[in-house]
């Protein structure tokens, strides 16, 4: 059995099953028993977690801030910070081709493992343990929130400008994706209706490409109508 003493001091819990967090910190390029479906778990379960933990701290917010404030703690870079913080990523199983390329340290994987790392928590002692867990290590991220200074998103911004003047919502076409699976690039494009000019945008993910195409988009109307 892998010794896992490091990473038990690392996240300050020790597994009933050392086999859950085996799984947790397997990524899939190194076979088909890795941590997809616990992170899939996982991520339910924080979502979970820090909504209730929202809902009850800042009771005066509606379901737009809590939601826009949720966004900004189970957001990829924020849980890869997390994961860095516990040293995940030195425990990470990768294929070859993974170790190569750097895998140990992009924010993708390093996220996706500490969502499989909450999901084995849930599935070795439950959801109070989960709890506890996710509370304590986002604590930080948590506690930097206020109510006052919630950050909406621009595709958020965008939405909410077009329907206060009763237009559709914009439409996101992925036009193309380049590179290995590992490294890509998406080019989108945002689409407004009876706007002529479609507003073009790249990033390493979609959601990145989206948000800049949507930037674009925003100060680009903005300018028209001021």
């Amino acid at each position: 059995m892998v010794e896992y003493d490091e990473i038990y001091a690392q996240l300050d819990y020790r597994f009933d099953d050392s086999s859950l967090l085996e799984r947790a910190l397997t990524h899939r390029s190194h076979g088909p028993a890795n941590y997809e479906r616990l992170e899939f778990l996982g991520d339910s379960i924080l979502s979970l977690v820090v909504s209730e933990w929202l809902y009850h701290r800042f009771s005066d917010l509606t379901e737009g801030k809590l939601s826009r404030m949720r966004a900004a703690i189970v957001r990829k870079d924020t849980l890869a910070n997390v994961a860095r913080e516990l040293r995940l990523g030195e425990a990470l199983i990768l294929g070859e081709g993974e170790k190569k390329s750097g895998g140990f340290n992009r924010d993708s994987i390093l996220a996706d493992c500490l969502e499989a790392v909450i999901g084995a928590i849930f599935l070795d002692r439950g959801l109070d343990a989960s709890k506890s867990f996710i509370i304590q290590k986002f604590a930080p991220h948590l506690s930097k929130l206020r109510s006052d200074s919630v950050y909406k998103d621009f595709k958020s911004r965008l939405q909410e400008y077009l329907q206060q003047r009763g237009l559709p919502v914009p439409q996101y076409i992925v036009v193309s994706v380049v590179g290995e699976p590992h490294q890509q690039t998406f080019e989108v494009e945002c689409q407004v209706d009876g706007v002529a000019e479609t507003f073009a945008a790249t990033g390493a993910s979609r959601r990145i490409a989206e948000q800049t195409a949507a930037k674009t988009a925003y100060k680009a109307l903005l300018g028209v109508c001021t």
